[in-house]
């Protein structure tokens, strides 16, 4: 018999439990679910609504069910719907009645958003810790290749010439805001919702507050019906990720054509890396394609708890019961990408000769050549012109700016002399925009320096 079945005359029948039961996913919120069955019991002995004895004898119970649950010895029951339940028929099984006083002041809807909250707190510890050894690799990285030139582009096209570690440090700052998203959503998320009952608390006089303290919340949920109906919690959590694997998508863009003939700016490791099943020459960057994929996937889960709670009246739902399967795909989805990716990028070989010679085509110090005359009093709009005018009359000859004589651009303007060519030189363009923020090798290490000072205060 079900454990609130006694307002039935008969069964459920055999399709509404299957229908109705979520232990096929909730299952992996038993720990979270005994450390705060625990919490709990512990706060109903404090306040004398259960004796000690009871509580210590439950505790003994849920504990020694933990450790066999861990062993892999304990087999749940879909009739009994949840992990709550379960937990609650398998103390019973083992240590009788005194179980059932367990649930005294409580309800499911508390119960698991208790217990959602806790597996959130867990998952984005792990996620952190992640992410952050993906960002020191993106700085060690980048401290190899501070005076490494490659062509930065717009719309796709080459535009000015900058180094590869400000390549990289621009990743290092999106994963950055990702890691202070996280740490966001673990303040919205670590409020305590046990005690909110159904929706309405309880007769019991609990101390939340106990409670709170023994599972490390930092407070508790000021308003009942809000506690057991707010999931924006997951929401903020699915946002964080969304927005997380849409910036290892556009790295793993960068990636893919980085690591074909017409690039070849990067080489990726054998290991991380797979060939095709008829072209022998092939070497694919399938873990770079996947984890662009599932960005996706994650997408979905975040549109799908969006469109779930959008119509929900208070309280709780059994709609709600649907927050988990997301969650859990998107964390486990992250938690897949995050470190195969960081050893695809450790292990890439990076061609920085085929770097330079991109950016010394296609006219990427164009904006320089047009400073120049800027420098020299013009203004930068007539400068743009005469620059213009060169570029295309070098598309004409099929030539360079380097390589222009210098009678082609004193045709043009009085004011250019032979320290043009130093002017535009790929070394020189790069390291006078020595502006904070900017891609010179001075600039460059100065960010580097910040962004190790802030590894160090995030361990």
């Amino acid at each position: 018999m079900k454990l609130w079945g006694g307002r039935f005359a008969k069964e459920t029948n055999t399709l509404t439990d299957h229908f109705n039961s979520s232990i096929s996913f909730d299952a992996r919120l038993y720990k979270q679910d005994i450390l705060g069955s625990i919490a709990h019991v512990s706060m109903l002995a404090k306040q004398n609504i259960i004796p000690v004895s009871d509580s210590k004898s439950i505790e003994k119970g849920l504990l020694d069910l933990l450790s066999d649950i861990e062993k892999g010895t304990v087999t749940f029951n879909e009739k009994m719907e949840d992990i709550h339940m379960n937990i609650e028929a398998l103390l019973t099984q083992r240590i009788g009645d005194v179980a059932k006083k367990m649930h005294t002041g409580r309800s499911r809807n508390d119960q698991v958003a208790l217990d959602v909250r806790m597996y959130v707190r867990d998952e984005i510890d792990e996620l952190k810790d992640m992410l952050l050894n993906l960002m020191h690799t993106l700085v060690t990285l980048s401290e190899k290749h501070t005076s490494t030139i490659m062509p930065g582009y717009t719309h796709m096209q080459r535009a000015q010439p900058i180094t590869f570690s400000h390549h990289l440090m621009a990743y290092f700052e999106m994963l950055k805001r990702d890691y202070m998203r996280l740490n966001f959503t673990y303040d919205m998320t670590n409020s305590m919702p046990l005690g909110s009952g159904a929706l309405a608390t309880t007769t019991y006089p609990l101390d939340r507050d106990f409670v709170a303290e023994c599972l490390h919340f930092d407070n508790v949920c000021e308003n009942s019906l809000d506690a057991v109906s707010d999931r924006d919690f997951c929401l903020d959590l699915l946002y964080t990720l969304s927005t997380l694997i849409m910036h290892l998508s556009r790295f793993s863009e960068e990636i893919i054509l980085w690591s074909s003939h017409e690039f070849r700016f990067v080489e990726l490791d054998d290991a991380y890396s797979t060939g095709s099943s008829i072209m022998p020459q092939k070497k694919n960057p399938d873990i770079a394609e996947l984890v662009r994929g599932k960005t996706g996937r994650v997408y979905g889960n975040l549109m799908s708890l969006l469109t779930t709670m959008k119509g929900l009246p208070l309280a709780y739902n059994k709609d709600m019961q649907e927050d988990k399967e997301r969650i859990f795909d998107s964390i486990d989805t992250i938690k897949m990408c995050l470190p195969i990716f960081n050893e695809m990028i450790k292990t890439m070989k990076i061609q920085d000769k085929n770097m330079y010679r991109a950016a010394a085509g296609g006219f990427t110090n164009a904006t320089d050549a047009a400073d120049y005359l800027v420098k020299k009093g013009l203004a930068f709009r007539d400068a743009h012109e005469v620059i213009g005018k060169l570029v295309l009359h070098c598309v004409t000859v099929d030539t360079s700016l380097e390589e222009l004589p210098l009678d082609v651009y004193q045709s043009l303007h009085p004011l250019f002399d032979k320290d043009i060519y130093e002017a535009i030189s790929l070394p020189i363009c790069v390291n006078e925009r020595k502006v904070k923020g900017g891609p010179s090798t001075q600039a460059v290490l100065a960010h580097l320096a910040k962004a190790k000072a802030f590894l160090s205060d995030a361990k």
